[in-house]
């Protein structure tokens, strides 16, 4: 009962993705809270220029994901992740349950040994609200301007060679 849910808004989702959370939230009446960091797009484009996340995406992801991240966990004794072995070689070795020593506390990731095929056949056999994009070629989602339809994680900062955006 006492468990927090938070979603790394970066004001840069796809509408689907909004509506995604708005239906999770109405199936499990919860209340998913927004962890943005503060700082807002017009202010990161003052600071930065536009388009920020083409000149340098691994800063955009410290400003719009791993900070707001650090600060959503301050207080809590652990955190729970949908990180998956299959998703990529840098996630293949992920332990269903470890210390992490970036935000100092213990993560857990209990679908870290499922695949594409079993989240899929979960989803369908409990009617789990999804992102409509997975319909649509995206096996992974993230922001608008950093992501295209693709398999596995390669529609993430597609042509960039990024994998990850420095929260795991």
């Amino acid at each position: 009962p006492d468990a927090k849910f938070f979603t790394l808004d970066t004001g840069l989702f796809f509408p689907e993705t909004y509506e995604t959370w708005k239906a999770l939230e109405a199936r499990y009446g919860i209340e998913i809270e927004s962890a943005h960091g503060g700082m807002s797009l017009a202010r990161q484009e003052a600071l930065h220029g536009p388009e920020f996340w083409n000149r340098d995406p691994e800063a955009c992801c410290g400003i719009r994901k791993v900070k707001p991240m650090r600060e959503a966990l301050v207080g809590c004794g652990a955190w729970v992740t949908g990180l998956r072995r299959d998703q990529s070689p840098t996630r293949a070795n992920a332990p269903k349950l470890g210390w992490d020593k970036k935000h100092g506390l213990w993560k857990v990731a209990p679908l870290a040994e499922w695949t594409d095929r079993d989240v899929w056949n979960y989803i369908v056999e409990h009617d789990i609200p999804y992102n409509e994009l997975h319909d649509r070629g995206y096996a992974s989602i993230g922001c608008t301007p950093c992501t295209q339809a693709g398999a596995g994680r390669e529609g993430r900062w597609s042509g960039t060679g990024r994998l990850e955006c420095g929260l795991h």
